[in-house]
């Protein structure tokens, strides 16, 4: 719950509803792409209200504490220049790494870095770089495979 303050001085408690949050990814989302000079937020405001579901809903999403636990879900976006939306569901969503400057600062490093090196900009939420458009399906049927052997040898860690 946010606390936003009254017209009479008192501070006055508001519920976060998702539309209000899929707006802010949208208003976050065109902020960052106008800043970056880069990106494209036409994907992350048409996502921002199924992207509110989804990281509202899932438990391990809402464990930013420990972005590196190993039994998290995780989320793959292969979307180019959508990548946006996953910034600003870092930043909403309190991963420490994620602010609003950051996000605006990674299209752009990324898109000037040469080839070899892009995978380097990580920042806590951020499982894969995909490559190519479509690559994102592959990687994230690996990390499901490995999770589901890793499960299988190990036992389930929940």
């Amino acid at each position: 719950m946010n606390s936003t303050p009254s017209s009479s001085g008192q501070g006055a408690s508001a519920a976060v509803t998702p539309a209000s949050l899929a707006n802010a990814i949208r208003a976050l989302s065109m902020d960052a792409v106008e800043q970056a000079k880069s990106g494209h937020p036409g994907m992350p405001m048409g996502m921002a209200d199924v992207a509110t579901v989804l990281f509202s809903t899932v438990p391990e999403f809402r464990s930013v504490g420990d972005p590196d636990w190993p039994d998290r879900d995780r989320f793959v976006l292969s979307a180019g220049h959508g990548s946006m939306l996953l910034y600003s569901l870092l930043h909403l969503t309190g991963y420490a790494d994620m602010t609003d400057r950051r996000a605006a600062q990674l299209s752009p490093a990324w898109r000037q870095a040469p080839r070899a090196t892009r995978n380097t900009a990580h920042a806590g939420g951020i499982e894969t770089t995909t490559g190519p458009l479509g690559q994102g399906i592959a990687n994230a049927v690996g990390m499901a495979l490995a999770e589901r052997q890793l499960a299988e040898r190990f036992g389930a860690i929940w």
